[in-house]
């Protein structure tokens, strides 16, 4: 059974308008089965909830609930996971991220393929264009959100 990547993108897409809808940061995420069907989705909540770990990829994760195991699902993500995202795919051996962009943040996708998870980067323009206007708009949100220092941060 073949899945479409870009419905599954779709479910992480419309997670990450809900949160900019929110007043938080664009990116979304969703934890599938292989065969399709959806465990748990999720935006950055770290804004809205006023906590630093409300990844996106961590909200989908979360709300997918406890299992056995993480060998048979596939993360997809509107942005390439950041290393703490990325250190949860190792963790819990999720073994296959789809992602809509890598453009405005190159995270640890690299990294993730090096230890064998099978990685898709589907270029999605719609992806692309929601985080580069949310960084053209709020770039003091998007430092704080990769933990780069903006330039009006003075030590």
């Amino acid at each position: 059974m073949q899945i479409d990547p870009l419905k599954l993108l779709a479910v992480a897409r419309a997670e990450a308008e809900l949160g900019q809808a929110e007043g938080g940061v664009p990116i979304g995420a969703a934890l599938f089965g292989r065969d399709g069907t959806l465990l748990g989705r999720g935006h950055n909540r770290r804004v809205q909830d006023g906590d630093p770990s409300l990844h996106a990829e961590t909200t989908a994760f979360r709300n997918a609930g406890r299992r056995p195991h993480y060998r048979d699902t596939i993360m997809v993500t509107t942005l390439s996971p950041c290393w703490y995202c990325s250190g949860l795919v190792r963790q819990f051996g999720i073994p296959h991220v789809i992602i809509g962009e890598a453009e405005t943040f190159h995270g640890g996708h690299d990294w993730l393929a090096g230890h064998g998870v099978t990685i898709e980067l589907l270029d999605d323009p719609a992806c692309t264009a929601l985080m580069t206007d949310f960084i053209s708009q709020r770039p003091e949100l998007w430092f704080e959100d990769i933990g780069v220092p903006s330039t009006s941060d003075n030590p």
